[in-house]
């Protein structure tokens, strides 16, 4: 049957100005990072996204290495825009990356103009588009000069093949940075794409100062921990969860002590009528120098429960109180390599 999408979706979501630009995003976004490769079904994948955006969410993020394989994502999400998608292009935000390993060579990783721009090509060709909305540089290269970075991200601007340009995982001076290259070649940066969770607080050191006062949105990716700020280790590691595959997250990763903080953040979470997952991105979305939170989603009924989160931002200063106590840091940061240079 031909897609038409919910006529309500925009009374469903409140959307954040994103920085001091002229754009709008969902206080929550979907992130295509897992689930949407080629191991899992197609039609599960187009069930997710089209009620994502029937439920208001207009900004979808990818990467060009998501997936397994590398490229799958984009080329079922292309999929997806083609045949559900397309008349709706122009209510859409789309972004994706460069900036991690790609393809075989010298020239298929890291942030030279080389990579950068010839990926970029390859993504809009896998996803069948004229142009992202956002093109992120994904990490930090400390081995390549930030201004031939930026200088790629400007060309992806000028070019007409990205409409804004962002970055991912940069510290708080590299973002200064960055900034400020990109605007002596009359680009401004849009967005920062760091993770925030109330297991790894590291933006709160400086960072999001340097956005707000930049004028730079941010949006918040693993709000959720990997998933470790779900209902499903409060009582350890399940078989088949993801610490339990040893990828991204490690069961090592997941102590005693971080459980314990879990669970207490667990109770406050019940005591004010939420899931763990809806008050992670409730109190991610507390700042408002943060824009919007990256979920994802393995199915419709857990898209809805992370989406019913948006428009719960409000705390009592009783409730931070409480959180303060055990969101700490619990090293799953495994990105901090890229924001500490």
């Amino acid at each position: 049957m031909t897609y038409v999408a919910a006529d309500d979706r925009y009374s469903k979501m409140p959307y954040r100005r994103c920085g001091r630009s002229g754009v709008l995003l969902p206080e929550v976004s979907l992130g295509l990072w897992q689930n949407f490769g080629d191991g899992k079904p197609i039609e599960n994948q187009r069930a997710i996204v089209r009620r994502a955006f029937d439920l208001g969410v207009t900004n979808f993020d990818l990467a060009n290495n998501y997936g397994p394989p590398y490229g799958s994502a984009e080329i079922n999400f292309g999929r997806i825009m083609r045949e559900d998608l397309r008349p709706y292009r122009d209510e859409l935000i789309i972004s994706t990356k460069a900036g991690y390993d790609m393809w075989p060579g010298p020239y298929g990783d890291h942030s030279s103009r080389k990579y950068l721009l010839a990926s970029l090509d390859q993504s809009l060709k896998r996803m069948g588009l004229e142009y992202v909305d956002i093109f992120y540089s994904h990490r930090f290269d400390p081995d390549t000069p930030l201004e031939e970075t930026m200088g790629a991200l400007d060309t992806a601007v000028r070019s007409g093949r990205a409409l804004y340009a962002g970055i991912s995982s940069y510290s708080a001076e590299r973002t200064m940075e960055a900034v400020s290259l990109l605007r002596s070649m009359g680009t401004r940066l849009l967005i920062h794409q760091p993770s925030y969770s109330m297991l790894n607080r590291w933006i709160e050191g400086g960072l999001l100062d340097v956005l707000g006062r930049e004028g730079v949105g941010c949006i918040a990716f693993s709000p959720l921990a990997q998933g470790v700020l779900t209902g499903k280790y409060l009582n350890g590691v399940p078989a088949g969860s993801r610490a339990s595959q040893n990828g991204s997250l490690s069961s090592d990763q997941i102590t005693p002590a971080t459980l314990a903080h879990v669970r207490a953040l667990n109770e406050i979470a019940r005591a004010r009528g939420q899931s763990l997952a809806q008050l992670a991105l409730s109190w991610a979305l507390r700042d408002p120098r943060v824009t919007s939170v990256l979920i994802g989603a393995s199915s419709v009924a857990q898209l809805e429960e992370n989406l019913a989160a948006a428009g719960h931002s409000d705390f009592t200063a009783e409730e931070l109180a409480a959180i303060d106590r055990d969101a700490v840091d619990a090293g799953i940061n495994i990105w901090a390599a890229s924001s500490a240079t």
